[in-house]
């Protein structure tokens, strides 16, 4: 339960990225090219990077992308079925073509975070975030964050939920002076 805990809300942002992105790119028409990759953070030292692989690790990081291509090609194949229902028994064979087809290949993202981490921090920064980690209060963090982030994104929404009818209330008294009942 622990380690759902620790990656439930960075997996919730990135299902959350994918879902969203899967509607919009499968309703536009295929491109006349090979779509322009994001630009690439600057280069950083093979330490550098290192660093940041091993901050990712402790942090079990790569939890937040393990399902993404299979993830990914399910949506995909959701969008398609329904642009498509006569396909719908090729489509679900496809798709476990495509998964093993695309397998491995979440771990670009991986790749990708070092390298933000590594443009972000100097290799010295990132050194001593390792130190910091690996200490009593960084392993704390580790297994403390996720658990402190779930209960503020709950109490974020409670707030959110109870503000909602103060700001009706407001509306609404607002109105009546107006002459007006909503």
């Amino acid at each position: 339960m622990k380690s759902v805990l620790k990656i439930l809300p960075a997996a919730t942002l990135a299902v959350g990225l994918a879902v969203s992105a899967v509607p919009a790119i499968a309703q536009q028409p295929a491109p006349a090219q090979k779509a322009v990759p994001a630009p690439a953070p600057p280069k950083a030292s093979p330490a550098a990077i290192a660093a940041a692989k091993e901050i990712l690790q402790m942090k079990n990081a790569n939890a937040m992308y393990a399902g993404a291509v299979p993830g990914m090609v399910e949506k995909t194949k959701i969008t398609l079925i329904q642009q498509n229902l006569n396909y719908q028994k090729d489509l679900n064979e496809v798709a476990q073509v495509v998964v093993q087809q695309l397998n491995g290949r979440q771990n670009e993202i991986g790749e990708g975070m070092a390298q933000v981490y590594a443009s972000e921090f100097t290799e010295q920064e990132l050194k001593d975030l390792v130190t910091f980690y690996k200490s009593p209060l960084g392993q704390k963090l580790i297994d403390a964050e996720p658990r402190a982030i779930g209960l503020s994104m709950a109490f974020m929404n409670a707030w959110a939920q109870n503000f909602s009818e103060t700001v009706m209330g407001a509306f609404r008294a607002e109105m009546r002076k107006r002459g007006k009942e909503i």
